[in-house]
């Protein structure tokens, strides 16, 4: 590289600002504008940015629920209403990859038929299942959580650590299927899911020291099972998989919280 070709402070800095609202873009329905060129060319290498785009879904659903339960409102139908915001601000994308990855590892026979049950937008019953149960976790760990000392800083350590595995899984997975959503954004170096892996690591030391173990132990546990599945079954990812790595991580690190703070 020639000195022409190093980058300039003002280059990183640049590359940083289009990966968090690339970032923000794909995992969010809010409407950011992008330069869609650049965007492209930092590919997977704004992956980094993922954990830091949960903060915004997470503090929308905090926010929610303690008004909520400021009107006098029950915590568990404080916690739904948390969670609807919470679906609202990221389209339900990460509800869909987990009900398609159900209805598919289960519902097929072959690698090829579960491959195309995840790409059908149908949902099937093992789909469904797997949606009611998620919410009903959710929503009954959000319950213990919102009324207790320190749930801002736990909703908000749960938004980021639920989307590192994201990145760490495009990093040390290959690609299920040669198109789609996953394949397209490419695969994450190394260093970029190290990274978020990081940045996740951190927001739990500083905010919520005292369940970092915990977090660690059940997350990475959580979505370790998830990608073994995945592989013996389809023999990778997809951006249905990391989807489903989202809500196994949200739902244990609610756990974690639930118990911690109850």
């Amino acid at each position: 590289m020639t000195k022409d070709d190093t980058p300039t402070a003002g280059d990183v800095a640049l590359a940083k600002a289009t990966d968090i609202s690339a970032a923000i873009g794909l995992l969010t329905r809010l409407p950011i504008r992008l330069d869609t060129d650049q965007a492209l060319r930092r590919g997977a290498r704004s992956a980094w940015a993922w954990p830091l785009v949960g903060l915004i879904p997470a503090a929308v659903a905090a926010v929610f629920g303690f008004i909520a339960l400021g009107c006098g409102v029950p915590a568990f139908w404080a916690a739904g209403l948390a969670l609807a915001a919470q679906v609202m601000i990221t389209g339900a994308m990460h509800e869909d990859g987990l009900a398609d990855t159900v209805d598919g590892l289960w519902g097929g026979i072959t690698r090829t038929h579960r491959l195309e049950i995840m790409k059908d937008s149908h949902i099937g019953a093992y789909g469904v299942i797997a949606l009611v149960l998620s919410l009903l976790l959710r929503a009954t760990a959000l319950a213990a959580i919102l009324p207790a000392e320190g749930a801002f800083w736990a909703l908000l350590v749960t938004g980021v650590v639920s989307r590192a595995p994201m990145a760490a899984l495009m990093a040390v997975m290959s690609n299920a299927r040669d198109n789609g959503l996953s394949k397209s954004v490419g695969r994450v170096p190394a260093n970029t899911a190290w990274l978020a892996l990081a940045i996740a690591g951190l927001f739990g030391l500083i905010l919520t020291p005292y369940a970092i173990f915990a977090l660690l132990l059940w997350v990475g546990l959580a979505v370790l099972i998830l990608a073994g599945i995945a592989r013996q079954k389809i023999g990778g990812q997809t951006g249905d998989i990391l989807g489903a790595s989202q809500q196994v991580a949200e739902i244990a690190a609610l756990a974690v919280f639930a118990v911690q703070l109850s």
